[in-house]
């Protein structure tokens, strides 16, 4: 009878192990499976600097220039986000494996029922695409709040690892006497080499990438990205 018993509990735990690592493999699958789309306007022109996300902010992926973005991990019933400019659009995937997105003026979202299979930009395209590295996103109405004028001083204590020491700005907690660590600064899409000519009440919104890796070496000490007011008309 013991025997019996230990061997029925020693089948029960196999079966729950293998449950187990089937269902890990099962989602590491998921997150492996490519999802591409294409963002054009209504002339067929593509769409850039748009940005396309499931859940998070904290993970997205940026339109390229030809319209192009890349998503891993994107499910059936889940709902595509994308902001663009000042307006936020919401496509509910339906079991799709690509999207090609038709944005105008007058509507949030044309053609959205199509279901285009597009070239396949390949999964290492995707990867390159999504953005997974830790990113603070912050409003200008929240800058605001903070009761500073200088941008700088406004993120701190709102951005995890950012810092600031004898003027110098660090992101990714790291510092030195004799290197340069300091972020790169990006404003509506052009590099600058600071940001105090910009006062809080400009701002629509700014984003800390502790990762800068979309902008090349340039960004290899992270990235503030600012959105203007007057760069989102």
């Amino acid at each position: 009878m013991k025997n019996t018993r230990f061997i029925l509990l020693l089948f029960a735990s196999l079966f729950l192990s293998a449950a187990a690592f089937a269902q890990k493999n099962d989602k590491g699958d998921d997150d492996k499976v490519p999802f591409n789309g294409l963002i054009v306007d209504l002339a067929g022109n593509p769409i850039k600097r748009a940005m396309i996300y499931v859940e998070s902010k904290s993970r997205y992926s940026i339109s390229d220039k030809n319209g192009k973005f890349g998503l891993t991990n994107v499910k059936e019933n889940d709902t595509i986000h994308i902001k663009y400019r000042k307006n936020y659009y919401h496509i509910p995937v339906e079991g799709r494996k690509s999207m090609k997105i038709r944005l105008g003026d007058q509507l949030e979202l044309a053609d959205a029922q199509e279901d285009q299979v597009l070239i396949d930009f390949g999964y290492g395209y995707v990867k390159r695409r999504e953005v997974t590295t830790p990113t603070g996103y912050i409003t200008g109405d929240d800058l605001i709040k903070s009761g500073q004028t200088n941008i700088i001083n406004a993120l701190k204590g709102r951005v995890a690892g950012l810092q600031v020491h004898d003027g110098q700005v660090t992101i990714r907690g790291t510092s030195s006497v004799n290197l340069d660590c300091t972020p790169l600064y990006v404003v509506d899409g052009s590099v600058v080499t600071s940001l105090d000519y910009l006062s809080v009440y400009d701002v629509e919104s700014v984003q800390v990438l502790k990762d800068g890796g979309m902008y090349g070496s340039r960004g290899a000490n992270g990235a503030i990205v600012v959105k203007t007011k007057r760069g989102g008309k």
